[in-house]
């Protein structure tokens, strides 16, 4: 079952920017749910999580994967 999170939630958990959240949901790597400013959610499952280390370093998760026959934007 999905956790639907908004973009903002979306960005903070991946540490991206939301630009990037909406890139990968146009390239087909993430699903968009909804639609309409402030009513977009999307799949927490789908999303690469970033890790904190003990001194603060942030280390990102892998993008996901483009769909099969898709090019990035």
């Amino acid at each position: 079952m999905p956790l639907l999170v908004t973009e903002a939630q979306a960005a903070t958990w991946t540490g991206r920017a939301g630009a990037t959240i909406r890139t990968w949901a146009h390239e087909g790597r993430i699903t968009r749910h909804g639609s309409g400013r402030g009513r977009v959610r999307y799949n927490l499952w789908e999303l690469p999580q970033r890790t904190v280390d003990d001194d603060g370093t942030v280390t990102l998760g892998p993008p996901p994967p483009l769909p099969a026959q898709r090019h990035a934007a």
